[in-house]
């Protein structure tokens, strides 16, 4: 797929740059100072339990909420005072559907082609190749709304590629699939990976998802980042401490969510998010299913 190229990145940069960023909601510091920094072509994991600040840090680097402090850089541009030049190099597919059911998949695309100003000679070839990167080029005419979930969410990935990101963002993308569906939106993430080299930053609470497919992640819990590495090496160091404690050698290897758990604790406190956090959530899952 051709790459826009009305923003280029800096040189030697990195995808994303966070340093110090911070976010509150009134009393409330969804993101408390994170630095963070994600490579030119991996896939990144940001984890953690509802209400963790991930969706919050994700909609400071899409430029939709402001940078009230730190700074944040996208390839080397910073995501306050250089928004359009950003917003150029993204694609981001969001926890809640995107997709119109009344219009079909080739009008849901071509949509999102004008929304990202894709030029109008462009257009109709870029649409195409966004469709069948995803595999829906058989069923780009017909309504979304006779889609399955798998569908639906391969046709919002190819929203966000119809633009060619250098960065693609994706909150949540699995939310709701079954484990054949889910398989599928990743083997088509991976596809369009392999043949693009985009960078992806991507939010999942499936552990085995980011332990799959993911090169590093980092779990975030009450607005900071807590650990950070390639999920073996979470894995790792997590037994190490287990055993430093006197668990046995012979113990299995703790997997991504013991790490998790270790991180984040039960979940179930006051930090887990709010109703409106459920409601959204429990109201796209219903919706892709």
């Amino acid at each position: 797929m051709n790459r826009n190229t009305a923003a280029e990145p800096v040189a030697d940069a990195d995808a994303v740059a966070c340093n110090r960023l911070a976010y509150a909601f009134g009393d409330t510091n969804a993101v408390d100072g994170v630095d963070l920094s994600v490579r030119p072509g991996e896939v990144f994991g940001l984890l953690g339990p509802n209400g963790a600040g991930k969706t919050t840090a994700i909609r400071c680097i899409t430029t939709l909420l402001p940078v009230p402090s730190g700074m944040v850089r996208v390839f080397g541009h910073d995501a306050a005072a250089e928004r359009m030049p950003v917003r150029r190099m993204l694609g981001y597919v969001p926890q809640q559907l995107s997709a119109d059911a009344a219009l079909t998949g080739r009008e849901n695309v071509t949509l999102f082609a004008r929304v990202f100003d894709v030029p109008r000679r462009e257009r109709a070839d870029r649409v195409a190749q966004a469709l069948g990167a995803v595999g829906l080029a058989d069923a780009a005419d017909r309504l979304a709304n006779t889609y399955s979930g798998g569908m639906v969410r391969r046709l919002e990935l190819a929203q966000a590629l119809v633009s060619s990101p250098r960065l693609l963002i994706l909150d949540e993308p699995t939310i709701g699939l079954d484990p054949i569906a889910r398989t599928g939106v990743w083997e088509h993430i991976g596809a369009v990976r392999a043949a693009t080299g985009m960078t992806v930053l991507v939010t999942t609470h499936y552990m085995d998802e980011a332990d799959m497919y993911c090169d590093r992640v980092a779990l975030m819990h009450r607005g900071r980042i807590r650990a950070l590495g390639t999920p073996a090496e979470l894995r790792e160091g997590l037994g190490e401490r287990r055993r430093a404690q006197g668990a046995p050698a012979t113990d299995p290897l703790p997997t991504l969510e013991d790490v998790f758990r270790d991180v984040a604790g039960s979940g179930l406190d006051d930090t887990s998010g709010d109703f409106r956090d459920v409601r959204s959530t429990r109201r796209t899952a219903h919706r892709v299913g």
